[in-house]
């Protein structure tokens, strides 16, 4: 082989390592439109090859436990903060420290202490009820207030909400029920919900559009899905319990021994800037965001006028107590009838 041929190969194998650089694999675990327009926006900005591919937390969660050995994803952006906090525990992700960590509010840089900087907080997004006015109406019903309004007779069959063991949103109602009852009577609470739910849903946001599209009346949602419906003129509103509620830190990972670490730190520097966090805004999406400069609307949601609780994100975060809540869900709810 002569010196040409050896250059000729060195360059190639410069120009294709340098391709493999400006890519970036997210698994993206927010809304649709959104993620399509992360999509758009960044590989205009970076002129990286952006592959994204839409999964429900808890289903993002099982594909990088499936590529442990083989990781084939960079970055985990969005959903429910619990599996983040799961994920950085069983070393999926990690730790990387962005300069723009000094300029989010403090529960995004809990949540990242919390992981030991394996995750950290991009948006929060209050947990509760969206309802279909006019269908509430036609049965004349009371719009619910509280989770005890869940139990009433005039919602059997009327009300959905996601399974805990796809959907991080549905996790996180049964955590924040056991951190407002303690865990027996929250067991109980559950099994009296589940006399009224008609469809337990794969994803989070699904009850939400139901609602929406008048295929139930009741929600069980964050608050934020069900903005994103009323804003498009659907007939919904949404409340928070007067009980309490549990709020979700929607988080983002970066995934260990990703095959793109370098285009990857790039993209996660990027989304926590007020730039990249008014995506969100601009796909219809009404969560808080993390970054303090980040533009607010009026739509989304006042944590002032909710009854948050002080929602235990490292324990509830925890696998062990991640998996044996939703066994027991599994056993004790899902698995009764519901007659």
């Amino acid at each position: 082989m002569n010196k040409w041929h050896k250059a000729l190969i060195a360059s190639a194998c410069l120009a294709a390592s340098a391709a493999q650089a400006q890519t970036v694999n997210i698994i993206c675990s927010v809304q649709a439109d959104w993620c399509d327009l992360i999509h758009t926006v960044y590989t205009k900005l970076s002129g990286h090859n952006v592959n994204i591919v839409q999964k429900t937390s808890g289903e993002a969660l099982a594909q990088l436990n499936a590529e442990r050995e083989n990781p084939k994803t960079d970055i985990w952006f969005g959903g429910t903060g619990d599996p983040h906090l799961t994920a950085a525990e069983q070393g999926l992700t990690q730790e990387y420290k962005s300069d723009a960590l000094k300029d989010l509010h403090p529960w995004a840089q809990k949540q990242a202490a919390d992981a030991g900087y394996r995750t950290v907080g991009v948006y929060l997004g209050p947990l509760g009820f969206g309802y279909n006015t006019e269908r509430l109406e036609r049965f004349n019903i009371a719009p619910p207030t509280s989770w005890s309004d869940l139990l009433k007779p005039g919602l059997k069959g009327e009300v959905q909400v996601a399974n805990p063991a796809s959907s991080g949103t549905a996790y996180t109602m049964i955590a924040t029920l056991v951190q407002i009852m303690g865990e027996d009577k929250a067991f109980e609470y559950l099994k009296g919900l589940h006399k009224n739910v008609s469809l337990y849903t794969r994803s989070g946001s699904a009850p939400a559009k139901a609602a929406a599209r008048g295929e139930t009346t009741v929600s069980i949602s964050f608050i934020h899905d069900v903005t994103s419906d009323a804003v498009r003129n659907f007939p919904v509103k949404s409340v928070s319990p007067s009980e309490g509620t549990g709020a979700e830190i929607g988080s983002m990972s970066l995934v260990k021994g990703s095959p793109n670490a370098e285009a990857a730190k790039k993209f996660y520097d990027w989304a926590l800037t007020p730039s990249a966090q008014q995506i969100g805004l601009a796909a219809k999406q009404y969560q808080l965001p993390s970054n303090k400069n980040s533009k607010i609307d009026p739509r989304m949601p006042d944590t002032k006028k909710i009854k948050l609780i002080n929602y235990d994100y490292a324990k509830y975060g925890a696998s062990i107590e991640r998996r044996r809540l939703i066994a027991r869900w599994q056993k004790d709810v899902n698995s009764q009838p519901n007659e």
